[in-house]
């Protein structure tokens, strides 16, 4: 109830059921939606969580340090990371924001948007920065694994994959696929056959979404579709009326050995002469830069 009255009030958002959609502010703006706050009950995970508002898992994580994951306190209130800065990126078509997880949609002559939980490659595998286009799109894929992904599960996981997976229940590219025009098109935007994965880095490089998103997502667009793939930590905006926006998420890890440890992130020229001159604002930036929650946060 809370949800749907916020987003009557603000109409700034609504929630299909495949598809979070935004309304695309004005060129001079960049945040969208309205925070959201959700009651833990007895047996949620946060997981659970995630799925409910379509937001990813480390995402949730990121805006509610020190949840448990599998076992919230019931009665506690958790923080719904809906409201966003949108990225440096041209509004068009889909881009995709690796450090944030999160794939943006923005339809042709239209005043909406969507945005979507992503997982990205993992480390080792990473999906690379680029600006491509869809060039291939397919209903019920079939996943020719290369033959170093064949050698990692027979080492890894004594499993032994047959050349093609055919389409179907088994494969782990779900029901849709469009593959990139990048490099040898060995990259796609797909959905999964797991119950686990999406707003983390688990792939193999590719792009997944969940079954319900990429069917959505599929239907929307076309062969041609621009894609961008951008790696931006930390997003900044200030509004029409002066405010002053940070969203700082925490860098991808570029090795095993940097899993755990704080990456800090650099604030940019700009936004630093935007804070010049008040403690305040720059105090606040540095909680920003400090806690890395995913979270809007205004500076003055």
């Amino acid at each position: 109830m809370r949800r749907l009255l916020l987003m009557l009030l603000a109409g700034v958002m609504s929630c299909s059921v495949q598809a979070v959609e935004y309304q695309k502010p004005d060129d001079d703006s960049k945040l969208v939606g309205v925070m959201e706050y959700y009651q833990v009950i007895k047996g949620d995970s946060l997981l659970d969580i995630a799925n409910r508002y379509n937001v990813g898992l480390l995402q949730l994580m990121a805006a509610n340090p020190g949840v448990d994951p599998f076992l919230p306190t019931p009665g506690s209130l958790l923080t719904i990371p809906m409201q966003l800065v949108l990225p440096n990126a041209k509004r068009l078509g889909i881009v995709i924001n690796l450090a944030e997880l999160r794939l943006y949609y923005f339809p042709k002559n239209s005043d909406k948007m969507y945005v979507f939980p992503i997982g990205i490659g993992r480390i080792g595998r990473e999906t690379p920065k680029m600006t491509t286009s869809i060039s291939q799109m397919t209903e019920g894929p079939t996943w020719t694994p290369t033959a170093n992904i064949r050698k990692e599960y027979r080492e890894k996981h004594n499993i032994e994959l047959p050349a093609v997976v055919p389409a179907g229940p088994e494969n782990p590219l779900g029901e849709y696929a469009m593959r990139l025009a990048y490099g040898s098109g060995q990259y796609l935007i797909h959905g999964t056959n797991k119950d686990f994965g999406i707003g983390m880095r688990v792939s193999s490089g590719c792009i997944r979404m969940n079954p319900w998103d990429v069917e959505w997502l599929f239907s929307q667009v076309s062969r041609g579709t621009r894609v961008q793939i951008i790696n931006q930590p930390l997003k900044h905006t200030v509004e029409p009326d002066g405010s002053l926006y940070v969203e700082v998420h925490e860098p991808l890890s570029r090795s095993e050995k940097q899993m755990g440890e704080f990456k800090s992130v650099k604030a940019p020229d700009s936004l630093l002469a935007e804070v010049a001159g008040s403690d305040e604002g720059y105090q606040n930036l540095e909680v920003a830069l400090l806690k890395q929650s995913g979270v809007p946060l205004r500076l003055n």
